[in-house]
């Protein structure tokens, strides 16, 4: 799925802001002055800048980065087996990191952002992005079965076994396979797409029950649902409710 982002800082007077894990890869080339900086923590107020053109890896774990000023943006949201195939690299690699694409692609990159950087029009921008994407995309090759089945399957269940034992493969095999296709390990997928599925649910029913959006969204109780939310977004329901972020992956910092 590719975007185009040209809009004001969306999370208000605030600086910086929480990114939570969606348990997807994400290339992004920014068109306008200013690369992406990111902050070690809450205390770190000088951050390290990473680039304009930037690969997101799947992340397990939220990161906060700089929103002070408004950013034009184009990206696109990777599928998982994306990754060896536009960047010739392993999802696996890439997990719970952002790298600048000139590390990766070594040529290409700038002369991509500049044609970028010259269109005049967002539509137009998404069209040059597209065609640079596929232009990078072998012509025969697709996705490794297993992992194909594995995500069809994990669209309704989260018990892995049951799923190694369909494919046929060794535990540690599939493991292997879906961590390199994806960039985590499919337990972790699930947690982390379990967590989004939970997110929707807080955003469909903002007043509603807190355990009943747990156990819709597959948590054995509220407890486990407080638990897990806060591993991947370092705050409670209760806290990420009350804070009513305009995008739910994006937490302004208060």
């Amino acid at each position: 799925m590719v975007w185009a982002s040209d809009g004001p800082n969306a999370s208000g007077t605030a600086t910086r802001e929480l990114v939570l894990p969606t348990g997807t890869m994400h290339l992004v080339v920014r068109v306008s002055d200013h690369p992406l900086r990111m902050f070690d923590d809450l205390d770190d107020y000088l951050g390290n800048v990473v680039s304009t053109s930037v690969v997101g890896g799947a992340r397990t774990v939220p990161y906060i980065r700089d929103i002070f000023e408004p950013t034009r943006s184009v990206g696109a949201q990777l599928r998982p087996g994306a990754s060896e195939l536009l960047l010739g690299v392993p999802a696996g690699e890439l997990a719970d990191s952002h790298t600048a694409v000139d590390d990766i692609w070594r040529t290409g990159a700038d002369s991509l952002r500049d044609r970028l950087c010259e269109a005049v029009s967002l539509d137009r921008q998404l069209t040059l992005f597209e065609a640079a994407l596929e232009a990078r995309l072998p012509q025969v090759r697709g996705m490794h079965p297993v992992v194909a089945l594995a995500l069809q399957r994990f669209a309704r269940t989260t018990d892995v076994r049951s799923v190694v034992r369909e494919t046929g493969c060794s535990h540690h095999r599939f493991i292997a396979l879906f961590r390199e296709a994806v960039g985590m390990s499919p337990k972790l997928y699930c947690q982390v797409r379990r967590f989004q599925g939970a997110l929707e649910r807080l955003a469909a029913r903002p007043q509603g029950a807190l355990s009943a959006t747990a156990l819709d969204a597959g948590y054995s109780d509220q407890p486990h649902f407080t638990r897990e939310f806060h591993r991947f977004a370092e705050v409670t329901p209760g806290e990420y409710r009350r804070r009513a972020p305009k995008q739910p992956n994006h937490l302004p910092i208060e």
